[in-house]
């Protein structure tokens, strides 16, 4: 890769790219629908089953000279981080990297196309297994699903269910 001529001049030009990385474009696919600016409305749900709804606002964007995406959910009150996204070749599927810093909570999963949805994968801090997954997938909505179990458990337990609508540019 040939260094850019002139250098970006601050962290945001650095870190943006304007689209997906050549080498591996039609991979990039999965999660690259999402680029741009979304609005949604949240439940999250306590460990008492207690259901608390917020509005919020999700951002997504290229980064790393498109070998990455990157995105930013913001839902006042509960949770403020972001996704780095990365696809890797040599696993065939997509590492994922969540972190809210005001809640301190740190994830890795891994990421797949599972039909029409995407399902994304790992445990947490704690043991648990978690799972993240997009469903109801169409241009300008999603249904999104956090859910944990312990290994224990038949069953996984809803944490967060978030539906988005696109913002219209």
């Amino acid at each position: 890769m040939t260094p850019p001529s002139t250098p970006p001049s601050s962290l945001l030009a650095a870190l943006h790219a304007d689209g997906p990385a050549g080498d591996r474009a039609e991979n990039m696919k999965l999660y690259g629908w999402l680029i741009g600016s979304w609005q949604m409305d949240a439940t999250v749900i306590s460990d008492d089953g207690a259901r608390h709804a917020a509005r919020g606002e999700i951002h997504f964007g290229w980064v790393l000279d498109g070998r990455a995406i990157q995105d930013v959910w913001i839902l006042p009150g509960f949770f403020h981080g972001t996704t780095l996204r990365i696809y890797d070749p040599t696993i065939e599927a997509w590492r994922i990297y969540w972190i809210d810093p005001g809640r301190n909570v740190f994830r890795q999963q891994i990421g797949r196309a599972r039909g029409e949805d995407i399902v994304q994968e790992g445990t947490t801090d704690s043991g648990m297994l978690s799972r993240w997954s997009f469903t109801e997938i169409t241009p300008n909505s999603f249904h999104w699903l956090g859910e944990a179990k312990s290994e224990l458990d038949s069953d996984w337990r809803l944490i967060v269910e978030v539906l988005a609508q696109r913002r219209e540019s």
